[in-house]
């Protein structure tokens, strides 16, 4: 009787013991970064934070899309010696921008769709292959881990880089750029999935001389389906906010304006472009949120 009472003890002392042992090991590695980059000179604010934090500030806060209705309509621009170089609409402009912007926009959305159920398709197998409670070869089952830990660790910009000296630039890079990446994660959520199924389904298939992937597909499925349609939802809105930055090479979307608006010390349409990517995740967080939990 007192060796089932010390049982659950025992677990909670070892849980208690790791979780020490993993705080310590955090800071010991958060004091050792911190005097690293003290020593290389490397941890600065550099010259006049405060001043360029409020100049940026005030920079930011003049929002181009404003200029629809307050913008000037005959604004001048002179050279130095009082010439007049052109005179434009800035209303009209502005507008012209917003158009833009809404196609940028939708660029990045397509790219983050597409390039979602893409990783999403071709992870499929590949988490069922990484699952360890499949049965599966162990060298296939690691081939496919291994697969799904080197996309992972390779970031999107990266795979971004590496599509557009492929194919060139444009959207396409950009779709599969997003679904390298994602496909290890994808494979990663899957294989947890279907890890965590109650074995008791698996064994009562197995028992009936059906194979691991016969029973996957009919005595399982219905068990982890919400899991992978919630995983793909999430995902896809994670996707949404990192296809926002592959414009910045080259791929298409959002991040070609951004590039433009820095480039060219345009802070207003920064501010403009800054608040439309906020708006866009901000919905589609809204929906996925709906979606998910109305699957679960």
């Amino acid at each position: 009787m007192s060796d089932d009472n010390s049982a659950p003890v025992d677990h909670e002392r070892g849980i208690k013991l790791r979780l020490r042992i993993f705080t310590a090991g955090y800071a010991v590695l958060i004091i050792t970064c911190l005097v690293s980059l003290i020593q290389a000179g490397d941890l600065s604010l550099g010259r006049k934070p405060w001043e360029n934090l409020q100049r940026t500030v005030v920079e930011l806060s003049h929002i181009s899309a404003l200029d629809v209705w307050f913008g000037n309509e005959h604004l001048e621009y002179i050279a130095d010696d009082g010439r007049v170089l052109r005179v434009e609409n800035q209303r009209e402009a502005e507008k012209r921008f917003l158009i833009g912007l809404a196609d940028a926009i939708w660029t990045t959305i397509k790219i983050a769709t597409l390039g979602s159920l893409m990783a999403a398709i071709v992870a499929m197998p590949l988490g069922i292959v990484a699952a360890k409670n499949m049965s599966l070869p162990r060298p296939l089952s690691w081939a496919g881990k291994l697969i799904l830990d080197s996309a992972r660790s390779i970031h999107s910009l990266v795979f971004g880089l590496l599509f557009v000296g492929i194919i060139g630039l444009g959207p396409t890079a950009g779709i599969l750029a997003i679904a390298a990446h994602s496909m290890g994660t994808y494979g990663k959520l899957y294989a947890e999935a279907i890890e965590n199924v109650e074995r008791s389904l698996l064994e009562a298939g197995l028992s009936m001389g059906a194979s691991p992937i016969r029973v996957l597909l009919f005595a399982i499925w219905r068990n982890v389906l919400p899991k992978f349609i919630s995983t793909h939802l999430y995902i896809w809105e994670f996707n949404v906010r990192d296809s926002t930055v592959l414009g910045l090479i080259g791929a298409g979307g959002l991040g070609l304006l951004v590039s433009e608006a820095v480039s060219l010390f345009q802070w207003g349409r920064l501010a403009t472009i800054l608040i439309a990517i906020v708006a866009m995740v901000i919905v589609f967080d809204a929906i996925s949120r709906k979606v998910r939990q109305a699957l679960l």
